[in-house]
């Protein structure tokens, strides 16, 4: 069992598969390590840890934070190694789900307004399905739950087309979400003893590999550990240049399939684009968190 996933979401967020069931599947899938990173919450991976553990899988803390970034861009920010306690994780989480908090409701309405029946109870009622009750915590509710009433009650033929027609940007009841700026996060996640991974970064829409290298640059001097080289998004061409852009600022390779269950069904646990996320990548990505946390406990001894 030579590969491993690093990016991947379950019912603490918007997937469809418990924190347990999901290193379930990493272990039928015959993988050897694992990072469950949900988005804005660490309420499953106390869940996942033990399970992991259990099933001899190596595994990893994770969480993916959506940064401030220029439309049509989204940047999402990995955490790796993380301390799930962190007074400084916890906050910024704590923005993002009031944030949330604000956001679905404003959704909700512009909904409403176009004569779309849908309520806010359904959409929370829709988030507990599936959700194990040892996450625990704040569940972050979002778009995919709002999109997942929208397709039972028959306004949509598919999640896609809920996202595209209601929810995505331009889409009629779309939202802006909150975001916490990029030097914020990275703070964060170091602070908390684990290592900032920029993820997919197909999903930044940069002009072009120019402008793509500039970013990269500018996250680099924030304090960037990694780039998530391997991603579902991610063709050949895609590959090449984050591989480049790693060696060239001396970036940990990291790779994960964002695997989300049934709300993303095209995507297998383990796969990222077809191909497979080499255990070496995991390996490194282990021994930066190792180094990362050392040197916070060095700095807490002077």
């Amino acid at each position: 069992m030579s590969h491993v996933d690093l990016h991947c979401h379950s019912t603490a967020s918007d997937g469809t598969f418990s924190p347990a069931d999901v290193v379930r599947l990493a272990k039928k899938n015959k993988l050897s390590g694992l990072a469950l990173t949900d988005h804005d919450t660490t309420n499953g991976l106390a869940e996942a840890s033990a399970e992991a553990a259990q099933l001899g899988i190596d595994f990893v803390t994770g969480i993916e934070i959506s940064a401030v970034f220029p439309y049509p861009g989204r940047m999402h920010l990995l955490g790796y190694g993380i301390d799930p306690a962190s007074a400084d994780l916890r906050a910024i989480i704590s923005q993002l789900l009031e944030g949330r908090d604000d956001r679905n409701p404003r959704i909700i309405a512009k909904l409403q307004s176009l004569n779309v029946a849908i309520s806010m109870e359904e959409v929370e009622a829709q988030a507990r399905i599936g959700t194990s009750d040892q996450t625990g915590g704040h569940k972050p509710i979002g778009r995919p739950h709002i999109a997942a009433v929208l397709l039972k009650k028959g306004y949509v033929s598919s999640i896609k087309q809920a996202f595209d027609k209601y929810l995505a940007p331009g889409g009629l009841a779309y939202v802006d979400k909150e975001r916490v700026s990029r030097q914020q996060i990275i703070d964060a996640i170091h602070r908390s003893g684990g290592v900032c991974v920029l993820a997919h970064p197909f999903q930044l829409h940069t002009a072009d590999e120019v402008q793509l290298e500039k970013v990269i640059k500018e996250m680099v001097d924030l304090g960037l550990d990694g780039i998530e080289v391997l991603h579902s998004d991610h063709d050949q061409s895609w590959i090449d240049q984050c591989t480049r852009l790693a060696d060239k600022f001396g970036l940990l390779k990291t790779g994960g399939s964002d695997f989300h269950g049934s709300n993303k069904k095209e995507i297998a646990l383990g796969l990222a684009g077809g191909r497979t996320i080499p255990r070496q990548w995991f390996d490194a990505l282990r021994l930066r968190i190792s180094e990362q946390q050392g040197a916070l406990e060095r700095d807490g001894s002077k």
